[in-house]
């Protein structure tokens, strides 16, 4: 276990006490280091706006909560998407937060350049009821990860059928979330 490990991790719940929380919890409580958790809803974050000035500089023009989640993001060791499934997918939240990391994206499209280099870890929390499955929510943060240097992407934790088991009644998700975050936290 690595005391010293960083970890960020976005948040894409618009409930504060709901299921992705109740993953949270089972993955915080067990993760080694510090970590910083960005409530992609309740954060000052604006969407992309596609002004297309990342293309020539790593920066964006817009100043809000994104500015602290770039530096952060920076010296980090591992990224952690959670989120509930809405339509097959990640939170519209979490969506809004990701589209800012197109910085990466134009910094090895445009500039062809490596924003970062040490290599990040990346885990996946997803609290899915109803229809749908999870599948596609997965290969989105897949995709994420790809822009913010996240080279090892490890099985997400899912809670299925949340719309008839509550996560924190999902011990079996809880108790993967748990061992997710031992393995993110372990060399």
């Amino acid at each position: 276990m690595r005391g010293n490990m960083k970890t960020l991790i976005l948040n894409g719940s618009p409930r504060n006490n709901g299921d992705t929380s109740a993953l949270l919890s089972a993955f915080t409580t067990a993760l080694s280091g510090e970590c910083m958790i960005i409530d992609c809803y309740s954060a000052d974050i604006a969407p992309c706006i596609d002004c297309r000035a990342c293309r020539s500089a790593l920066a964006c023009p817009k100043q809000d909560d994104m500015q602290a989640v770039y530096e952060y993001l920076h010296g980090c060791d591992a990224v952690v998407i959670a989120s509930p499934v809405h339509y097959a997918e990640l939170s519209s939240g979490l969506l809004t937060a990701a589209g800012r990391f197109q910085l990466y994206s134009s910094a090895m499209i445009f500039r062809h350049e490596r924003p970062f280099v040490k290599p990040k870890k990346g885990a996946v929390l997803l609290a899915q009821g109803g229809s749908g499955g999870a599948q596609r929510a997965f290969e989105t943060a897949k995709l994420i990860f790809d822009s913010i240097g996240v080279k090892q992407v490890f099985s997400p934790v899912i809670s299925q059928k949340t719309d008839r088991l509550s996560a924190a009644d999902d011990i079996e998700a809880l108790t993967a979330a748990a061992e997710l975050a031992r393995l993110i936290s372990s060399d």
